[in-house]
């Protein structure tokens, strides 16, 4: 029911992707954009997995029949999400020879081990309140994962880019439904007994993981393709995509993170659910899903 006016149901879309024309540097010309952003792609595969095991314990506890109706469509639609980038590391960056497992085992760690049931060996993952733990991270990641949404489905920096179909289409339509369900995590937080200090704690776990892991991560693509040259560093490289609106502003970025730790927070003016719904269906994925057929590359 997060639908900018009238409530609907949440539900996942079953695309698939083909990834045999897409060449390694997706945005021409521009391998620093591209590893920026082709972190996201091996961040979602173990991330949004753990998100549908953190759902699948919350769920019962869930009391208010329609929240609980929202987090069963963002369940699904999350594991998709995995399921679909997870597409991305078997089909695309193995035809290009790229090993992604020393860069991915770090978030499989980082998602089984320290975010996981046993966190540093302690036995508290079955308790509520590491529960609670785990959905405040959820909720923050989500805030960014729905202002990322919302950047890509207005990129068009990356249409003058002549950015590669596949991979744009992919990046629009897991924003789009970021931001079609971009209230779920925070309300379930919320319900769930989240206090402000929590969320504070977590916004500011999460921004330090997401720096760590970009930056990490675009180095490691960047070194990886043979055609990209001399890496000159995650922050010329984010200055310079952003100028070419290839990748979203870092200062609008810091922005959207300082607006969390308002009190009088909502994620339910971060982003259009009409504009998000609009692209699902124009999209060739998406549609091509709806009618029970595979996707169909077009001529860019």
């Amino acid at each position: 029911m997060t639908q900018d006016s009238t409530p609907y149901k949440i539900k996942a879309r079953h695309v698939k992707f083909d990834w045999s024309q897409t060449p390694i540097q997706w945005i021409p010309g521009d391998p620093s954009s591209t590893h920026i952003i082709n972190v996201l792609n091996l961040l979602f595969p173990a991330g949004e997995l753990w998100f549908c095991r953190v759902y699948n314990k919350a769920l019962p506890l869930i009391t208010n029949p329609a929240l609980r109706d929202d987090a069963e469509g963002f369940l699904r639609q999350e594991a998709v999400h995995s399921r679909s980038h997870g597409g991305v590391l078997t089909h695309y960056y193995k035809a290009h020879g790229i090993d992604t497992q020393p860069f991915t085992r770090q978030l499989d760690w980082l998602f089984g081990k320290v975010l996981g049931e046993q966190p540093f060996g302690l036995k508290i993952g079955k308790t509520r309140f590491w529960l609670r733990q785990q959905l405040g991270v959820i909720a923050a990641l989500e805030h960014f994962f729905g202002y990322l949404g919302n950047w890509v489905l207005n990129a068009d920096g990356l249409d003058v880019a002549n950015a590669d179909p596949t991979m744009l289409d992919l990046l629009r339509w897991h924003g789009a439904e970021e931001v079609e369900h971009r209230t779920v995590a925070f309300d379930i937080f919320r319900h769930m007994g989240g206090t402000y200090f929590e969320r504070c704690f977590h916004m500011l776990s999460t921004v330090m993981l997401l720096l760590y892991f970009l930056t990490r991560g675009a180095r490691f693509m960047h070194e990886r393709d043979s055609g990209a040259g001399k890496y000159r560093g995650f922050i010329l490289g984010w200055r310079a995509g952003a100028r070419r609106r290839c990748l979203p502003s870092f200062w609008k970025m810091i922005a959207a993170a300082l607006r969390y730790f308002n009190p009088r927070y909502t994620p339910h003016h971060e982003g259009s659910t009409e504009q998000a719904l609009a692209y699902l269906a124009t999209s060739p994925a998406a549609q091509a899903a709806a009618h029970g057929g595979n996707w169909v590359r077009s001529a860019g």
